[in-house]
């Protein structure tokens, strides 16, 4: 599970930085849950299905982010992006703990769970939860006109952080014909296609726009992710928002 390249290698979409304008809120979220996953993995499936269902709960973000590192045991993973195996490494680096498995769940960015688990998925969005700063930054999210708007407020005693827009696909059905999961049709809900750097985000109220059509063709959501990066890895999430794209 060596890894080679960092979050860098996520595509850069086109941003422009606007003024502050009115945008209609996603709507307040408690917890942002990331399972990295994958479709040659034998135990994933289940991990797969309850992100599913946590993605009903409009209160969550619920991402899918399908890694490469077992694609040697005869399947190659048609959604992995190398740049999901570099985040969940750079996870396990600033947690210190060098925890790097699938189905793993990371939640709020601050620690992490077996992916099928969903009493620990609970039990770990309230302990999150309590760590001041995590999910205290209100994010709004605003997509019209072929375009997305993202605001941050004024919140001068903030913890600073890097704001991510990503591409979401809300189901992607893949038959498996290799490898643990051969025979299986494989369902990756809320699946991420790409992430796009909007800038960073310094306390001050700020707001970014950018065109739909710099997301991967196909997408039908969006997500918005305001995050610590302490020595170069992600960290504590401040914020999160998604919304549905019409």
């Amino acid at each position: 599970m060596v890894l080679h390249r960092l979050m860098h290698c996520f595509s850069i979409g086109c941003v422009a930085v606007v003024a502050l304008a009115p945008a209609v809120q996603a709507g307040e979220t408690r917890a942002i849950i990331e399972l990295f996953t994958s479709q040659g993995c034998s135990s994933c499936p289940p991990a797969d299905r309850l992100l599913g269902e946590l993605s009903n709960d409009r209160s969550l973000v619920a991402l899918s982010l399908s890694v490469d590192y077992w694609d040697y045991l005869g399947w190659k993973d048609t959604l992995a992006l190398p740049g999901h195996t570099s985040r969940q490494r750079g996870y396990a680096k600033s947690r210190g703990d060098r925890r790097v498995y699938t189905p793993q769940a990371v939640i709020n960015g601050v620690t992490h769970v077996t992916g099928s688990d969903r009493a620990a998925i609970d039990q770990a969005i309230a302990r999150s939860r309590s760590q001041e700063g995590t999910m205290a930054v209100p994010v709004r999210l605003s997509a019209a006109d072929g375009r997305i708007t993202v605001a941050l407020p004024d919140a001068p005693s903030a913890p600073h952080g890097e704001v991510w827009l990503c591409g979401v696909k809300k189901a992607i059905a893949v038959e498996i014909t290799r490898g643990e999961n051969r025979g299986k049709t494989v369902t990756n809900h809320n699946a991420v296609r790409g992430w796009h750097k909007l800038g960073d985000w310094s306390g001050k109220s700020a707001s970014w726009t950018m065109s739909r059509s710099d997301l991967k063709a196909g997408v039908d959501e969006a997500a918005v992710i305001v995050q610590e990066r302490p020595n170069g890895h992600p960290g504590r999430v401040l914020g999160a928002a998604s919304i549905a794209l019409k």
